[in-house]
């Protein structure tokens, strides 16, 4: 006699296969966050807006047989060395350049939909505010719901049944018979609830963004890229950050969101009024025994002459001295190193935290930087 059994493993096939698919593709994107996360179709979106992710085909491995015996291909003998030519166009197509179609299978490639908020939690995993500390905390109501008692009143949709069931069966045990039935009144037991109440150390978040005339279309895009995740990040992952939006060109002053975000660029120069307006508002409003304090200026570096540097370079040692950490993000076009990051280039303090970018793919190693507390920033 045989023992058959039923192998369960294969009935699980399909939901494996689709989770192995689900894992490569998350880790296809997460690859790619640095070239997908500056896209523009996804800064100018909505939160509930679907975005389409190009991702590479993925194909299962599989053996592939050829029936007649051509000749190989890729085999070689063994005895070539660097430098030797191994093959040339045939002669119809050479000195043609790119004008002639090409021959060969390209790479399948197919559109994976997500919306805003499935991609930030990609971006968002591994990010925090660095050297946050206990401060003056608040309570916050959490959207948490937490059963926390019993009571024999309450509303209908928050009744026990469980406990219910077991109170009649109690009662009618204590006279004689534990069975379930004959329900009263007195038999009934509510839920009661509460919502989850936590402390969160307050942090006040100095957004300053340089709108000068050498800001152009690039550089502006860039700087709204970045400024874009991060007060997603901060709105997504801290309840009680404040976040205070600056613009400076030869003067600062604070702005709502939208100004902050949508302001074309004019005028010259002097980066020292944004310190200067972001040291201000510190000692008004943000006292740094109270707060967790986090400024941020995205620039191209071009102040206005050496003596604006140095009136830059004290008034952020003095923030500093307040301060959490500082972050200090710079577009370099053409890879020339600026005055103003010349100037800041003898400054040795570990929460002055440099990101450089040269193009687009660098806002997310920028957004690593500033809020990875495992990642270094670049020397100035």
């Amino acid at each position: 006699m045989f023992a058959s059994h039923t192998d369960w493993s294969l009935h699980r096939k399909g939901p494996v296969d689709q989770a192995r698919h689900n894992q490569k593709i998350r880790e296809a994107i997460k690859e790619n966050l640095g070239e997908i996360i500056s896209e523009e179709n996804i800064i100018t979106s909505e939160g509930d807006r679907v975005v389409k992710v190009p991702i590479r085909s993925l194909e299962q491995y599989k053996f592939r047989f050829d029936p007649y015996e051509q000749k190989r291909v890729g085999e070689g003998k063994g005895d070539t060395k660097v430098g030797d030519v191994i093959g040339k166009l045939p002669p119809e197509q050479q000195g043609q350049g790119d004008k002639k179609a090409g021959d060969r299978p390209g790479v399948d490639y197919f559109e994976v939909e997500m919306t805003i908020d499935e991609l930030a939690e990609l971006i968002f995993e591994d990010l925090g505010l660095p050297n946050l500390r206990p401060k003056a905390s608040q309570e916050v109501e959490s959207e948490d719901i937490r059963f926390t008692d019993v009571r024999r009143k309450g509303a209908m949709g928050n009744l026990d049944k469980r406990r219910t069931v077991l109170e009649n069966i109690l009662r009618n045990a204590r006279a004689g018979e534990a069975v379930f039935r004959g329900l009263k009144q007195d038999d009934l037991r509510f839920k009661a609830w509460e919502r989850a109440v936590k402390r969160e150390s307050s942090a006040v978040v100095i957004a300053m963004r340089d709108v000068s005339g050498s800001m152009g279309e690039f550089k502006k895009y860039i700087t709204r890229s970045l400024f874009f995740w991060m007060v997603r990040f901060l709105r997504t992952r801290y309840r009680q950050v404040e976040i205070v939006f600056v613009v400076h060109h030869t003067e600062a002053r604070i702005t709502d969101e939208d100004t902050f975000f949508r302001l074309g660029e004019s005028g010259g120069t002097k980066v020292s009024s944004a310190y200067q307006l972001a040291l201000d508002t510190i000692k008004e409003k943000y006292d740094p025994a109270l707060w967790n304090i986090y400024p941020f200026h995205f620039s191209d570096g071009d102040n206005w002459g050496e003596s604006d540097n140095r009136k830059c370079l004290a008034l952020l040692e003095q923030i500093l001295a307040v301060s959490n950490l500082f972050g200090y993000g710079e577009i370099r076009e053409d890879g020339y190193t600026s005055t103003l990051m010349s100037a800041f280039s003898g400054l040795n303090d570990p929460r002055f935290i440099v990101a450089v970018i040269r193009e687009k793919k660098d806002v997310y190693p920028a957004l690593q930087r500033w809020f990875n507390p495992g990642a270094g920033g670049e020397k100035p």
